[in-house]
């Protein structure tokens, strides 16, 4: 299946910072294959959840843990967050052999690309956690909250499934509250100010609070 009209075509801007060093590339090339998820081969698990936009890996490898029967697919397209990721799950030298952790698995592109390919109603949760807020007005095409986004993430999502959303950012904040107002896909279940005990923290909710701004939560239900 293809995007629908209206999604632009890239969500992102750069895909790395600093330059990587030699055990990130090793992480790259040998790790990151091993973990790559691919919705062709087979049936799909059951349940399968989706976090777009990782960073640095905290909220995925938690509720990775917490959730042993889950399958997770954690998404990211910036090198260095991958790098972040996969370094805590093999030590050094064993890049390309050391055990992988069961029910984890990676995908290191445009996590639109993946919904796109997933058939109907085939996750149970998804997560977004502390977008790229892209605060100017001539960039808010590129947030993944979006209107024409709703239609196509409700299509693989369960009915009842949770799509969890939580941003810092006044703008982003009050850009979903107003994508999700007039449309037919979701149902808001909630919208906290403190994060639920069931949410794990991750370095950008830190970095926020330090700065002084409040982070919303929000829980919207696929109808």
């Amino acid at each position: 299946m293809t995007l629908p009209e209206g999604v632009p075509l890239r969500l992102y801007g750069r895909r790395r910072g600093h330059p990587l060093r030699p055990r990130q590339e090793r992480l790259l090339a040998e790790t990151l294959p091993r973990l790559r998820f691919d919705p062709s081969q087979g049936p799909l698990p059951d349940p399968l959840w989706l976090e777009v936009g990782f960073g640095g890996g905290e909220h995925a490898l938690a509720q990775h843990a917490a959730h042993p029967e889950v399958t997770l697919v954690a998404s990211e397209v910036f090198e260095n967050g991958l790098c972040s990721l996969l370094s805590r799950l093999v030590p050094d030298g064993e890049e390309g052999t050391a055990p992988l952790p069961e029910r984890l698995f990676l995908w290191p592109q445009d996590a639109r690309d993946l919904i796109a390919a997933l058939p109907d109603a085939s996750l149970s949760r998804l997560f977004l956690m502390f977008p790229d807020p892209w605060p100017k007005a001539r960039h808010a095409k590129r947030r993944f909250v979006h209107p024409a986004m709703l239609p196509v993430v409700a299509r693989v999502l369960k009915p009842g499934a949770e799509w969890r959303i939580a941003s810092d950012d006044p703008t982003y904040q009050d850009w979903v509250m107003e994508t999700f107002r007039d449309q037919r896909h979701f149902e808001q279940v909630s919208c906290v100010a403190l994060r639920p005990e069931c949410w794990p923290p991750t370095r950008y909710e830190q970095k926020a609070l330090r700065e002084g701004r409040t982070p919303f939560y929000w829980v919207f239900q696929r109808a």
